[in-house]
């Protein structure tokens, strides 16, 4: 399964970026707050991924913030809303409006978003409302800032089944250090901090 991917952006449009990693270009479903917060193609950009598999297709779905993806894989938990209306829905409200307007049970917003219709609302609401975290968008945003360095490290630390919060976690106490900045030694530091 492919869970992040970094390369150079080929090229972008409101619904799908393509992504060339070691030679080969991914096509990549994106939502339309990713779209927006992409840099100019020929840029490298490093995406967090889902990959969904059915019998007769691969789709990768790709997002900047970790909460996006986040957000998106418990969109596609409710009974009626798959991969592609997952992001419609992600593209039609901000994140941090929508989760706001699950947990207040506000269905009359919800069924604004284009494709969301009232039973879907109601579902949303009735599956999700006390699985999503309070905050859940605004506490990823420093995701971007992380460098190509950072955003391995904490790639690694992830497959080795570290939770993600802990992961950034370690990895700010790692980076504060200061003397890290290869890989190797921002790997051992962000482990040495995860160890106490």
């Amino acid at each position: 399964m492919i869970a992040h991917l970094r390369g150079t952006l080929l090229s972008k449009h409101p619904n799908q970026a393509v992504v060339e990693t070691g030679g080969v270009g991914y096509d990549v479903t994106i939502s339309v707050p990713t779209f927006s917060d992409l840099p100019a193609a020929g840029t490298e950009i490093a995406l967090h991924i889902h990959t969904h598999v059915r019998e007769d297709t691969i789709a990768l779905y790709g997002f900047l913030r970790p909460s996006e993806k986040l957000l998106f894989e418990k969109l596609i938990s409710v009974s009626g809303i798959g991969p592609k209306l997952a992001i419609t829905i992600l593209s039609g409200m901000p994140a941090d409006e929508m989760v706001a307007a699950i947990r207040s049970n506000d269905v009359a917003r919800l069924t604004r978003i284009p494709g969301i219709g009232r039973k879907t609302a109601e579902r949303m609401v009735l599956e999700l409302r006390d699985k999503l975290p309070e905050a859940a968008p605004s506490t990823a945003m420093p995701t971007p800032a992380k460098s190509a360095v950072e955003e391995d490290v904490l790639s690694a630390l992830v497959n080795l089944g570290y939770p993600r919060a802990n992961a950034e976690k370690a990895l700010q106490v790692a980076t504060k250090v200061g003397k890290a900045t290869t890989f190797d030694a921002l790997f051992r530091e962000a482990l040495g901090a995860l160890s106490k």
